[in-house]
């Protein structure tokens, strides 16, 4: 990457001035992470009735979780705490994700910070707000699947460690298309390589999917895989446009200069 200033439009990053870049980076991350965490504190109560919805729609109104150890209810309020500031702290993480890269971008793409944040976090909601509508059916099969002499009866922090992982899986896997695209911006990646790789892709978005989400039922499976593979495409053609236009504005920049 090179670093670009008013001074020294050529001075080059270094691997150290790297690794202090991403110290800074991750240090920022963390202290957001750490700052929103006290919301799911405070909130605990209310994003744990929330997050009970699914459980109560599948076994209907006697849907209490166990604890069976003195701590377990303080485990899992600290697990809801901690989860609930990553989710919160998104646009920040994708923020100093996007300070970090940028300086390898061109000049006229860094102005896309703004929409880069915004666009992950609508794909990251748009990602939790999908395993949330999963979880019922994805339960149901999980506790049909077990018979009917089985009580069911899940531990609580069982229970919300297995719901708010299973929505930040599909939530991170709906920020792939992002990747892809800055992957392309950053040149390392081509359209014509991921087009011609198409169905290692597949294979690998649904290995890749049936390692991240804690359920492995293929309710969930397809619920991720789909959209996921969806947003590869997507990626390509992404990817066509961009070239397609770089390609027309040299083009003019070579007309203007014989004109000249």
């Amino acid at each position: 990457m090179k670093l670009r200033n008013n001074q020294n439009p050529q001075a080059k990053m270094g691997l150290l001035d790297h690794l202090s870049e991403l110290r800074s980076r991750l240090i920022r991350c963390l202290l957001a992470i750490a700052i929103c965490s006290i919301l799911g504190w405070i909130f605990f109560s209310q994003i744990l009735d929330f997050l009970l919805d699914p459980y109560c729609e599948t076994l209907g109104e006697q849907c209490t979780l166990r604890v069976d150890e003195p701590l377990e209810g303080l485990n899992t309020r600290f697990m809801i705490a901690i989860y609930t500031g990553i989710a919160v702290s998104i646009p920040v993480l994708l923020w100093q994700a996007w300070k970090f890269i940028s300086p390898g971008l061109h000049k006229h793409e860094k102005r896309y910070g703004v929409s880069f944040v915004v666009f992950g976090v609508i794909l990251f909601v748009l990602g939790c707000g999908l395993a949330f509508w999963t979880l019922p059916r994805a339960l149901d099969f999980l506790i049909e699947i077990g018979g009917e002499d089985l009580l069911t009866e899940f531990r609580a922090r069982a229970y919300v460690s297995f719901i708010i992982k299973m929505m930040l899986a599909f939530g991170i896997g709906f920020e792939f298309p992002l990747i892809l695209i800055l992957l392309q911006k950053l040149e390392i990646v081509d359209y014509k390589s991921l087009r011609k790789q198409w169905r290692y892709a597949l294979v690998g978005i649904v290995v890749l999917v049936a390692i991240i989400t804690p359920s492995g039922d293929p309710i969930s499976l397809l619920a991720l895989a789909v959209p996921m593979y969806l947003f590869y495409e997507a990626a390509v053609l992404y990817g066509w446009v961009r070239e397609r236009r770089l390609s027309k504005a040299q083009n003019s920049r070579l007309h203007k200069i014989g004109e000249e």
